[in-house]
């Protein structure tokens, strides 16, 4: 298993971007630019430098971010995805055939929702009947 001490460098870069740029700190800084910004316009003549400075600067933050966030969402995705494939497996009674269900083409994922909305469909009609709904049917 390989440690943070392992990590590849950008991994190491994401991960501490996302830890700043979520910070308040951050957010209270970028509103700071964007109010000396608006405060210099009157100095500036309110410009086509003066916007493109504003239109480039917030281009380039934003560019930047779509790829932190993604790469961020990535990375929690795929460790709720194995904690949800260790719990399925340390279940006794669970399908292991639901373990890694995200790497499935989408006419699989279509049968298994199928199956799991009759079995909840079941279940709601145990329960319009009195009945209890928590039981294994397929074990």
């Amino acid at each position: 298993m390989p440690t943070t001490t392992a990590l590849s460098w950008y991994s190491r870069l994401t991960k501490n971007a996302a830890r700043l740029t979520g910070r308040s700190a951050t957010f209270t800084l970028a509103i700071s630019v964007i109010l000396l910004w608006m405060v210099s316009g009157p100095f500036f003549g309110f410009s086509d430098t003066w916007q493109l400075v504003i239109n480039t600067g917030t281009t380039i933050v934003t560019f930047i971010m779509v790829f932190l966030i993604q790469n961020t969402q990535n990375r929690d995705t795929e460790a709720i995805h194995i904690k949800l494939d260790e719990l399925i497996r340390a279940t006794q009674g669970a399908h292991n055939a639901l373990l890694d269900m995200e790497e499935l083409d989408q006419e699989t994922l279509a049968l298994f929702k199928a199956r799991y909305e009759a079995l909840a469909l079941q279940a709601r009609e145990k329960l319009t009947q009195g009945q209890q709904d928590t039981d294994s049917p397929d074990t």
